[in-house]
């Protein structure tokens, strides 16, 4: 069984504090993977950027000092119209989530946001938890905090064996 992982697709990251025009460009090719892997009946897993009021104070807050995704605000959100019924959804407190290993992955996809910051973290860290399976990125549903990070993203993934399509 193939799993589709749906990185921090939220509102703050599309269209709020943190949004770009990248972001908003993938809406509609991140809903059509999503719907592809639950017509297949595939595993889909969410994954939500989770912050609290002290965010300001955390050691991220301190480097990206921009309030994004409190947990119970409209920003924090998954974006309405992508979740599918009896998908998974994670709640992390950083940019990773370390908990994989919990998993029995047999096949990988990653699409979602940011691919410079959150996409990249999770592939890496799939990948170093799982070497053998195959970790899949679809650029056209990421974006980057910028198009030229969007891309050394997409260019680190490649070299650490992640196969971008």
């Amino acid at each position: 069984m193939k799993t589709l992982i749906v990185i921090d697709m939220q509102n703050d990251f599309i269209d709020g504090s943190l949004g770009t025009s990248e972001a908003v460009d993938i809406v509609e090719n991140v809903k059509n993977k999503i719907q592809e892997y639950s017509k297949r009946g595939d595993e889909i897993i969410f994954t939500r950027d989770t912050h609290h009021e002290d965010y300001m104070e955390t050691n991220e807050g301190k480097h990206l000092p921009v309030v994004h995704c409190i947990e119970g605000t409209e920003g924090w959100q998954i974006r309405e119209g992508l979740y599918v019924e009896g998908a998974a959804i994670i709640d992390k407190p950083s940019f990773g989530y370390t908990g994989w290993g919990e998993f029995a992955f047999e096949e990988v996809e990653l699409i979602g946001l940011c691919t410079d910051i959150c996409v990249v973290s999770n592939a890496l860290i799939l990948k170093a938890q799982f070497p053998e399976i195959k970790v899949s990125v679809d650029s056209s549903c990421c974006a980057g905090v910028t198009p030229e990070s969007h891309e050394a993203a997409l260019t680190t993934m490649k070299m650490c064996q992640v196969e971008v399509v």
